[in-house]
């Protein structure tokens, strides 16, 4: 399976960058591209292992679930 390697920007956009075919290989190029953006943009370069582009579409584009307690120290 690829990695593939995606700009997502403001409003969730997703944006393809590249694909790989090994870790070593795909983070290099995300590092690459991670250098040249603006972090005032609100964008950022994810890298996401997928079976195919539409899985790593379907995928990014999920909402995570955050587990406050993680964040919420011993006061709970």
């Amino acid at each position: 399976m690829p990695y593939y390697i995606y700009k997502v920007g403001p409003l969730s956009i997703l944006n393809k960058q590249a694909q790989a075919d090994n870790f070593k290989e795909a983070k290099a190029v995300a590092n690459e591209l991670r250098k040249g953006l603006d972090p005032s943009t609100g964008t950022v370069i994810k890298m996401i292992f997928a079976e195919n582009e539409l899985q790593a579409e379907d995928t990014l584009s999920q909402l995570r679930e955050v587990d406050i307690t993680t964040y919420a120290g011993d006061d709970y």
